[in-house]
């Protein structure tokens, strides 16, 4: 069965960034099941993975706008030193946790002066390509109930 629309996919990855540096991997872990077509993993992994059937193995380097979206610099701001707690040395490279608009979202420390610290509310793979190794697991016809949720349900049934 070929990846499709209404199928759920189960594949191993590894993502790595253009330097080769390992970011993230399925390998030594249960494969990653995803409801094709709902947008459960970025659009260009999931263009790719059309039309694939299980025990495929292939590479695809994803775009960054088909990714987690260019960079944008309206996502960087520059925030008073006093907001961040007062026992904690701020250095570039930090992660915080702040309040969005649309609820907790990470902020990474991008430089630190006397009063004020940058930050970048950028996804933190934002802007960069992404370089995946991918091994199709299983294909399989997603159920009803699957389709009407909008994802993959476990073995024993429906679980969030």
């Amino acid at each position: 069965m070929q990846i499709a629309e209404r199928t759920v996919a189960s594949f191993h990855y590894t993502l790595t960034s253009p330097e080769g540096q390992v970011i993230d991997s399925s390998r030594g872990r249960e494969p990653l099941p995803y409801l094709h077509g709902v947008g459960q993993i970025v659009p260009g992994l999931e263009k790719a993975m059309a039309g694939r059937v299980a025990g495929d193995a292939f590479q695809v380097v994803v775009p960054a706008a088909e990714g987690y979206g260019e960079s944008n610099p309206e996502m960087m701001q520059a925030v008073p030193r006093a907001a961040f707690p007062q026992d904690v040395d701020v250095q570039p490279g930090m992660q915080f946790e702040a309040n969005g608009p649309m609820g907790p979202i990470t902020v990474v420390v991008k430089s630190v002066d006397a009063d004020t610290v940058t930050i970048d509310a950028n996804h933190p793979l934002a802007g960069m390509p992404l370089h995946f190794d991918i091994e199709i697991v299983e294909v399989r016809e997603a159920s009803v109930e699957e389709v009407l949720h909008g994802h993959v349900h476990g073995a024993g049934g429906h679980q969030h």
